[in-house]
């Protein structure tokens, strides 16, 4: 896939490059339509920010199964956790990216494009949201967070 154009986004402490053409979920996954017209999906970078270190990536379902919004997928482990992998679509699910059985560090490196998690055929979940929503989104999350902390702090 080609590299998507880019938007500087900034809140705080944290800051990414957004691609414009994507389309992102409220659970903060990217969606990208591919060549051949499937929809690849990954972290954002703020995912990956919260889920902190990874150490592994599995998939429970075989390519071909019927996926639909909020199935689980499969699980991504951390240092910390084990957290389960959603699907953002409704179609066919065509597969996990095989190379993060020998690169998982792609997930960080490259988020939006050779870090990504599976692909699906079908359509999103209509609650996708594109570039302009998750700013807002990102903004409201990352309030709340401060807000919490300030809140701890004088407690």
């Amino acid at each position: 896939m080609p590299v998507p154009a880019t938007i500087l986004y900034k809140r705080a402490m944290f800051v990414t490059q957004l691609p414009v053409t994507h389309l992102y979920a409220p659970s903060h996954c990217w969606l990208a339509r591919t060549d051949a017209g499937n929809w690849r999906v990954g972290f954002t970078k703020f995912a990956l920010r919260m889920l902190g270190e990874l150490v592994d990536v599995q998939f429970d379902r075989p390519a071909g199964a019927a996926v639909q919004p909020g199935d689980i997928l499969g699980s991504i482990e951390g240092f910390k956790a084990v957290s389960d992998l959603f699907c953002v679509g409704r179609g066919t699910f065509v597969g996990g990216n095989p190379a993060l059985k020998e690169d998982l560090e792609s997930l960080t490196r490259d988020p939006y494009a050779a870090g990504w998690l599976y692909e699906f055929t079908g359509e999103p979940d209509p609650r996708c949201l594109d570039l302009n929503a998750y700013q807002d989104l990102l903004n409201a999350t990352i309030d709340r967070i401060l807000a919490k902390q300030k809140a701890d702090e004088s407690a």
